[in-house]
């Protein structure tokens, strides 16, 4: 994957990086055809950047996905920090795109003001929804609470200290999200079978926890994970991009002793060097989503409608056991395979605050 310089602070390197996503057939197209070369699939990302292993990876997928399919020509805007949201997005909107994907909650503000400002352009961005319906913004969410409870049943079950902990990059919804589930299916697991597993890092009742403080550096969440595991969390879920690969290095250098659980997309594939750490990872489908919108507007077939990716549809899920398939027994894979056939019929009902609604 090519990688493009971040940020706008050198006006020209965004323009160079631009016209390289807007020429003809390169490796990020490679497959697909030129017939919609003049229709632009734009994407905005988060201070996280596009090889992030997570969040906007995901999200980047779903964009090549379009390009590779269609034939639309890409153009991206990848941000260095929270402040160069408004001026990457005006630099999408010059660019004349046909649809524009903003990557993450912390966007909303600059799509908003986008959208209002640019009724013929189309948007879509993950993880937010206007606070009231916008013509031509398709709000893309995702119940990751719902997975996360499967991943926290998960982890109770697997540990061996009693305690695991959890943190995140920044207490927004989209990242509590996943906190409050994992607690959740912690709390399952004591109740069904008399235990006392301990979550270190969050509490769902009083929305308080442990965060790195942004999605960047590494090296804190290397601290915030080693913290944990200095408390005798031996299981992991970081819930912060970038710097949740810190807390996966930590995990690593225990030499067995610490396992973990990724987030967003399967991290033995996203980051395969982690592979032998990791349980499972709670998957959001960006990717589809995301390749599903740029197409509808290409289609002619856009709404506004938000999307909620659920356990039924398939747009959260847990990934594979990987290399802990043979070391999960049968009898803990089942329980965790009918908690999911009962989220999807309603026998549990998870109770975090900040899953999205089904509009």
């Amino acid at each position: 994957m090519k990688k493009y310089v971040r940020g706008t602070a050198i006006v020209g390197v965004l323009t160079l990086a631009v016209a390289a996503c807007g020429s003809k057939p390169t490796e990020d197209n490679a497959g697909g055809s030129d017939a919609n070369k003049d229709f632009k699939a734009c994407m905005v990302s988060d201070s996280g950047g596009f090889d992030d292993k997570s969040f906007n990876q995901t999200s980047y997928k779903g964009l090549q996905d379009a390009v590779s399919e269609k034939g639309v020509t890409p153009v991206k805007a990848e941000s260095k920090s929270d402040n160069d949201y408004p001026t990457n997005m005006t630099a999408m909107v010059a660019q004349k795109c046909n649809v524009i994907v903003a990557v993450g909650f912390k966007l909303e503000d600059a799509t908003d003001k986008a959208a209002q400002a640019n009724s013929g352009i189309k948007f879509a961005i993950v993880d937010s929804a206007p606070a009231k319906p916008i013509d031509n913004v398709k709000p893309l969410l995702f119940n990751t609470a719902q997975s996360s409870y499967m991943a926290g049943y998960l982890a109770a079950g697997m540990t061996k200290s009693g305690k695991v902990g959890t943190f995140g990059g920044a207490q927004i919804p989209s990242v509590t999200i996943f906190m409050d589930g994992f607690a959740e299916g912690v709390k399952h697991y004591n109740e069904v079978k008399s235990k006392n597993v301990q979550v270190l890092g969050w509490d769902e009742a009083t929305q308080k926890g442990l965060f790195a403080g942004g999605f960047e550096d590494k090296a804190k969440g290397q601290t915030n994970g080693q913290n944990l595991i200095t408390q005798g969390a031996d299981i992991l879920f970081p819930v912060a991009g970038p710097a949740g690969l810190g807390a996966l290095q930590a995990a690593k250098a225990s030499n067995g002793k610490v396992n973990a659980i990724w987030v967003d997309t399967d991290g033995c594939v996203s980051a395969q060097e982690y592979c032998s750490t990791l349980l499972t990872s709670v998957e959001k489908g960006m990717d589809v989503a995301v390749k599903d919108a740029i197409v509808s507007v290409l289609d002619n077939k856009f709404d506004n409608a938000q999307f909620v990716g659920t356990l039924q549809n398939g747009g959260t899920a847990l990934a594979p056991y990987h290399e802990f398939d043979s070391k999960i027994p049968a009898d803990l894979k089942s329980e965790i395979d009918q908690i999911k056939a009962d989220i999807i019929s309603g026998k549990i009902t998870v109770q975090s605050k900040a899953q999205p609604k089904a509009s």
